[in-house]
C-alpha cells in the first residue's frame, strides 16, 4: 500500500477549499467519496471542517454539530463562514453549505457549528472507564471490498475505493444474509492510500464503516439526519479501531454511537448520529 502524507492525498486534495473572500469559500464535492448514490456524510462533515478551520483562530476540531438538510451533489458548492466567538482557548463559528438547485437558485444543503481549541495544548491527566473494542488483528478482517455480490454494500461503491478498511467477522453477518440482530458495527479504519490520521481525518471516521442498520437486517441508504463529533486527542499512526451500536429505532429513525481509538489504545473520538432507517 503506497503512503500518501496529510496534505497531498485524496482526502486532502478533496476537502481543498478555495478563499472566495473572507468567510467565503469554493469547494468541488467529489463523487469519489459516495455511497449507494448519495454523499458520505463523514467525508462532508470533514470539507465543512476544514473551512471553519480556515475561519477560526484555533486549529482543531473539538465538537462539531452537522445538520443535514438537504442532499449534497457531486459539483461545485460554496461554503459560507461566520466567527460567533474568539476566545483564548476556545472559538466557536459555523458553516453552512450551498449549491445551485435546476433553475440556479441557491440551496442550503448542510448547516455546521463547532467549537476548536488546540489538542496539543490539553493536559495529558485521562480518567476513563471505556475500553477499546477488541478486534481481530487487522490483516485477518475482511475488507468492505470483499463483500458478496448481494450485499448491502456492493464491492464497486466509490466510498470503499478510498478506503482500507476492515470488519469484524462478528458483525459483518450481514454480508453473508445472516445479520445479528444487534445493531452493531466494530473494525479498523484507514484511507486506502496510507494517509495517517489527524484531527479533520477524525471528523469522517465515525459514518464511514456500514451502518448498524444492516446489522438489524435492513437493506439501502441511510441517510444522515445530524451528525455529533467530539475530538479528544490527535491519534497516533496507524489504522483506527472503531465501535459503533445502535440501541433504538423507532419511528423510522436509529441513532448511532461511535468510540474511535488509535493504535496507543486512547479514545481520540466519539461521535453520535441521528439516521433515517432504510424504507426499502
Amino acid at each position: 500500500m503506497s503512503q500518501a502524507h496529510i496534505g497531498d492525498s485524496e482526502f486532502d486534495r478533496d476537502t481543498t477549499v478555495r478563499t472566495r473572500e473572507p468567510g467565503v469559500f469554493e469547494a468541488d464535492i467529489s463523487q469519489r467519496w459516495s455511497i449507494i448514490g448519495a454523499i458520505n456524510g463523514g467525508y462532508l462533515n470533514a470539507l465543512l471542517g476544514r473551512a471553519l478551520a480556515h475561519t477560526l483562530p484555533h486549529p482543531d476540531p473539538f465538537t462539531v454539530t452537522a445538520h443535514f438538510l438537504t442532499a449534497t451533489r457531486p459539483g461545485p458548492a460554496v461554503i459560507r463562514t461566520a466567527v460567533a466567538r474568539a476566545g483564548n482557548t476556545l472559538s466557536t463559528g459555523s458553516a453552512s453549505l450551498f449549491q445551485a438547485d435546476a433553475n440556479g437558485d441557491e440551496v442550503e444543503r448542510i448547516r455546521f457549528l463547532g467549537t476548536y481549541g488546540d489538542l496539543t495544548a490539553l493536559p495529558e491527566d485521562v480518567r476513563t472507564s471505556a475500553k477499546p473494542p477488541v478486534l481481530p488483528p487487522y490483516e485477518r478482517c475482511p475488507g468492505m471490498k470483499d463483500a458478496p455480490d448481494g450485499a448491502p454494500v456492493p464491492g464497486d461503491v466509490d466510498l470503499i475505493q478510498r478506503l482500507d478498511s476492515r470488519l469484524d467477522p462478528a458483525t459483518a453477518g450481514w454480508a453473508l444474509g445472516s445479520p445479528s440482530g444487534n445493531g452493531e458495527m466494530r473494525g479498523w479504519f484507514a484511507f486506502a492510500d496510507g494517509r495517517d490520521l489527524d484531527p479533520l481525518g477524525l471528523l469522517m471516521v465515525g459514518d464511514a464503516l456500514p451502518p448498524t442498520a444492516f446489522d438489524l437486517g435492513l437493506k439501502g441508504w441511510v441517510p444522515t439526519v445530524e451528525l455529533t463529533t467530539h475530538v479528544r486527542a490527535r491519534p497516533a499512526p496507524g489504522p483506527l479501531r472503531v465501535a459503533i451500536t445502535t440501541r433504538n429505532l423507532a419511528g423510522g429513525f436509529l441513532e448511532e454511537d461511535a468510540d474511535i481509538w488509535d493504535s496507543a489504545d486512547r479514545l481520540v473520538a466519539q461521535s453520535r448520529q441521528l439516521a433515517r432507517a432504510p424504507r426499502g
